[in-house]
């Protein structure tokens, strides 16, 4: 299935953007290359400008744009397996935090994991109101289990032109492997797979 078509049959899509950082050391020796990649979608908000109590048409569809953006987010990582991930999204001014939320609970989620190769964690998230430009970081925490230390970690995604004031910003985010020199001990991957 199409997912990125069947996004644009539930919601006004105005353009897809992505990012992906190829990070080789942060001040240590190059070792294992880590890459984050994160992409977003920019839909109208139907709900801008008023308040309304029933979200729904925002998180039925949903789903789908969970699939899709979780299928060209894994694709950025270049043949590497997702060890981790996360998810948000901006508002535009027009529209509420709450807007955005409605677009990325359980039943995008889902569709999310199944993209990247499953997941046993929750999903980190971050969501707020912004302008045109506004950075967004983007939480990143191991797939399979949220209190693996070494995969703590973030990345900064804008799109210059959104949203804008009636728009929401909807983006996942997926890495290949933990920080780069991560040494600060904690749960590890080792322990992960140790204990299946």
């Amino acid at each position: 299935m199409n997912y990125s078509v069947e996004v644009e049959k539930h919601y006004e899509v105005r353009g897809w953007y992505s990012t992906v950082h190829e990070i080789r050391h942060d001040g240590g020796e190059p070792g294992d290359v880590l890459v984050k990649a994160v992409v977003g979608v920019v839909i109208r908000n139907p709900f801008a400008g008023k308040f309304v109590a029933q979200l729904s048409d925002l998180t039925d569809p949903s789903p789908v744009i969970g699939h899709a953006l979780g299928e060209r987010a894994a694709a950025l990582l270049g043949g590497r397996k997702v060890e981790s991930y996360g998810k948000g999204g901006i508002a535009g001014t027009a529209g509420e935090q709450e807007h955005v939320v409605a677009c990325i609970t359980t039943v995008f989620g889902n569709p999310l994991r199944e993209q990247v190769g499953g997941g046993e964690a929750w999903i980190s998230s971050v969501s707020k109101v912004g302008s045109a430009g506004t950075a967004i970081d983007i939480p990143l925490a191991h797939k399979d289990e949220l209190y693996i230390r070494s995969h703590y970690d973030a990345v900064t995604f804008s799109v210059p032109d959104g949203p804008r004031p009636d728009e929401l910003l909807i983006c996942v985010a997926v890495a290949s492997g933990p920080r780069v020199h991560q040494r600060v001990g904690g749960k590890t991957v080792a322990d992960l797979e140790t204990a299946v």
